[in-house]
């Protein structure tokens, strides 16, 4: 009885629950609108390049004192050594799909497993021009070559295919670009179906390339916007003449621009101190974009300042409000 009566209630607790909360209606103004994201990939990254050419995996020596001295070995192990510390074997994370793609790097071999009656795809870089296809053995490997795409998207492809199994040959790719040394082997237990390869050289010359684009517009956008009839170029530099010395300095009314030289470094950037009314030097808030200081007022006087005990110091003066083209020309 008292298990009927327990159910019995909390029954009633969750249809009185359930009939007292109200939902609240979502209506066409409780929506906002997304907005893109900006485009990070226009802005310039931190670079940082290693060592090249790097050496293969197999040739890194060892960090520590040094063993003795190997006894001579023969040309023939020598040979057969520097072969296999160059050998390149396919790896599963280096699948993307059914695509083995390997790393390129010049000098090395890249073991390709095929099979009787199965093609092997070897896919080149996009735009890359095929030259020449030689094999070690013509006879028991049938090697032949197509493209896909067109225009830009152009890509050459070499095709192989053994007769047999259990046999071994060598192939040499020459492109306009680069040449590929790769092993080939024919099994029965399985094949490759295709392989290609990714180049961190060139994804860094572009990466280069990408970032001096992205600071040749930072450094334009810096004057594209600004009129010259409406900025004061009158501004007289005293002092001492070191190598960061300011190219130019002017102002459009509400901020001063001070022009460094192109080739000054980040490290070299001197700090800029605005001499306030008792003579008295004082930080002023200021960003560096590029080779500009962009100070967000104006100022009678200023100073860059380098160095602790014996500064080097480059004065900045307002001479007058003289605006546009006549202060530029001096008239």
């Amino acid at each position: 009885m008292i298990r009927k009566s327990l159910l019995a209630s909390v029954s009633l607790l969750l249809v009185t629950a359930c009939t007292t909360t109200e939902v609240t209606p979502i209506t066409p103004k409780d929506f906002i609108a997304a907005r893109p994201l900006e485009d990070l990939s226009e802005h310039p990254v931190q670079i940082v390049e290693t060592t090249v050419p790097l050496p293969l995996p197999g040739q890194m020596k060892k960090i520590g004192p040094q063993a003795p001295s190997k006894k001579k070995i023969t040309p023939e192990q020598a040979i057969k050594e520097g072969r296999q510390h160059a050998l390149i074997e396919p790896s599963v994370d280096g699948y993307v799909n059914a695509i083995q793609i390997y790393p390129y790097t010049e000098g090395a071999l890249y073991r390709l497993y095929a099979s009787p009656g199965q093609i092997s795809d070897i896919a080149l870089q996009v735009g890359e021009e095929l030259v020449s296809v030689s094999a070690g053995d013509t006879v028991r490997w049938v090697v032949g070559d197509t493209l896909s795409g067109s225009g830009s998207t152009s890509r050459a492809h070499v095709l192989v295919k053994p007769i047999s199994a259990d046999i071994r040959t060598n192939l040499m790719i020459a492109t306009n670009k680069r040449t590929y040394h790769l092993e080939l082997e024919s099994v029965s237990s399985g094949y490759m179906a295709a392989l290609s390869w990714r180049y961190p050289k060139d994804a860094f010359a572009e990466l280069t390339t990408k970032n001096d684009r992205a600071h040749a517009r930072a450094a334009n956008s810096i004057e594209s916007g600004l009129t010259l009839e409406d900025l004061n170029f009158d501004y007289k530099l005293t002092g001492q003449s070191p190598p960061w010395k300011p190219v130019r300095v002017f102002d459009d009314g509400a901020q001063v621009f001070i022009q460094m030289p192109e080739n000054i470094k980040t490290s070299d950037m001197p700090p800029l101190f605005v001499v306030g009314q008792s003579g008295d030097a004082e930080l002023v808030n200021y960003r560096i974009k590029n080779n500009y200081y962009i100070v967000d007022r104006l100022f009678r006087a200023a100073e860059l300042r380098l160095g602790t005990k014996r500064q080097t110091i480059v004065r900045i003066e307002r001479v007058k409000a003289r605006t546009g083209l006549a202060a530029l020309f001096g008239s």
